[in-house]
Formats: C-alpha cells, structure tokens, sequence
C-alpha cells in the first residue's frame, strides 16, 4: 500500500454511467443513468434531452430553482433516499468566484454530482523533537463515516460565508479553537478529486489550511462530532495514512499534501511527482477542459 492507493481510491469513478445536468447553457452536475429515473417523475422540472438532463427553463432565477428543487428533494427524502439531511443548502457552481446557479440541500449534492466545497485544515504544534498533528477521531454516532479518524478541522462550504469565516466557524465549533487563534490559519493550496460512491459522484474541491497551534493549546471537541483528539508526531501520521485506510477517505490527501509541503516526502521518492500531480486531478470538474 501507498499514498498513491488514496489518491487512487479518491478518484475512482466511470463517467460513463452519468449524463450532464444542465442549468440553462452551463452544466451544473452529472446524474446516474438509474438516478435519472427519479427525474423522469418530475418532468415539470425535469426534461430528457440527447443523453443529458435539463432543468426546467422556467425556473429562471435562482431563488426559483431552489425552491421548487428543494421541495422535489423533500419529498425524495420521506422516500429515504438522503441517510443524512442536513438542512444546509450548498451552492451550485463550478467556481466560487462564480454566481451560483442555484442552491442545494448538501445531501443530495453527490446525487446529482454538484461540485461541492470543503475546507480543510491540518493544526499542528513544532516540538523539540519535531511536528505533531493534531487527529480526532470521528463521533461513533456520526451518520458518514463514523469513528474513522479525520482532519483536525474539516466542513463543507454552505452558501453564504467566505472561506476564512467557514474556517474560524469550524475551527470553533469542531475543535474549540477560539476566533483569535483560528483567524492565523493560511491558506496553502486546493485539492480536488472525482470520486464516484453508486448513484453518487463528488467532483469536489477542498480548500486547504495550515494553522501552526501553541504548544499548550489542547483541541477538544465543541459540537460532538469527535469523539476525542490525539496528539500525534507526524511520522506516526505518515505511516497511519501511508499504510492503513483509517482515515476518512478524502482526508487523506489534505495530510499527504502536508507531508509535501512540509519537506516529510523526499523529492528523490520514486512517488513523488506522481503524489504532487495526483492531488490536483479533475480540477475543472469531470469532462470539462480548462476555459
């Protein structure tokens, strides 16, 4: 096993199973051949095309879309396709720096394989003896992923916020780090990734931060979502990553991108151009090409 297994596994999809799902001329996503059934209930909001699928043009406005969407992906829930709705809408567009189409309760955002945005951030302490990170460990009660080990800091993007905010927001709420310490985190890169779970694709892009935490500072959980937090020297987290799959799945590249950045990978590794260009997949979305 190596580090390239994760970014493997992260982008393990076959596009040939979706069709484009268009919002007026911009592609918004993609939706499994079998989710297209549950489309084709809805043909007041959804219409088949020449192997695509197309929102209604009369949904002309944003605000429209969401609300006669998110009605649609109400009544899709009572029917228990969403194991975890989230009453947080996400926005729908390729690009942040983009007005979004629309927006979208996050449960059902891979269903119809919206790009989503994440924030991420590695928190670690300098010691005499070197860096230690900070790993909690995900809540046994949580609905994905539970009790597999995580980022120190890590949320999705909902509408409405910039990233740094969402990064002091998180910061807070996951790991009790106060708003005066979470505001010194940088910003250090993107990763992006496809990867493909049945009906479900992620396109995704996680926004990656570094927050350098004070020795005496100890994370602990605010909102219940880990369990506890360890902290770990950083080649006890490089062999965890590198030979086991403990950690949520997409976590894994924001750490392998901090053993990059960090010097903890040798350029001279045989791997290495391989993991540098692996975590930046897929960054104009599936199917697209740079515009």
């Amino acid at each position: 096993m190596s580090f390239l297994d994760h970014i493997a596994r992260c982008n393990a999809h076959d596009l040939s199973q979706f069709q484009p799902w268009l919002i007026g001329a911009a592609r918004a996503g993609w939706v499994h051949r079998d989710f297209a059934a549950v489309l084709g209930r809805r043909p007041d909001l959804f219409t088949p095309g020449a192997d695509f699928w197309h929102l209604s043009e009369a949904l002309s406005a944003p605000q429209r879309r969401t609300e006669a969407v998110g009605a649609f992906l109400r009544d899709l829930a009572r029917e228990g396709w969403f194991s975890a709705w989230r009453d947080e809408r996400y926005p729908v567009t390729p690009d942040l720096k983009r007005p979004a189409l629309m927006a979208m309760e996050r449960a059902a955002v891979p269903y119809f394989g919206v790009r989503a945005f994440g924030v991420h951030l590695t928190g670690y302490v300098r010691r005499a003896d070197g860096l230690h990170v900070w790993v909690p460990r995900r809540a046994r009660d949580k609905p994905t992923y539970p009790g597999m080990l995580d980022n120190t800091v890590a949320g999705g993007h909902p509408e409405g916020l910039g990233l740094l905010q969402n990064v002091v927001k998180e910061c807070f709420e996951e790991a009790s780090i106060p708003v005066g310490i979470a505001r010194q985190a940088k910003a250090v890169g993107a990763i992006t990734y496809c990867h493909q779970s049945g009906m479900e694709l992620k396109p995704d892009v996680q926004y990656v931060f570094d927050l350098e935490l004070p020795e005496g500072f100890i994370c602990r959980s605010n909102d219940g979502e880990a369990e506890s937090f360890e902290l770990w020297p950083v080649a006890d987290v490089i062999a965890r990553v590198r030979d086991t799959f403990d950690f949520k799945y997409n976590c894994n590249l924001v750490l392998i991108d901090f053993f990059v950045r960090h010097g903890l990978i040798a350029a001279d590794d045989p791997d290495y151009f391989a993991i540098v260009a692996g975590l930046r997949r897929h960054p104009f979305g599936p199917g697209d090409a740079p515009g």
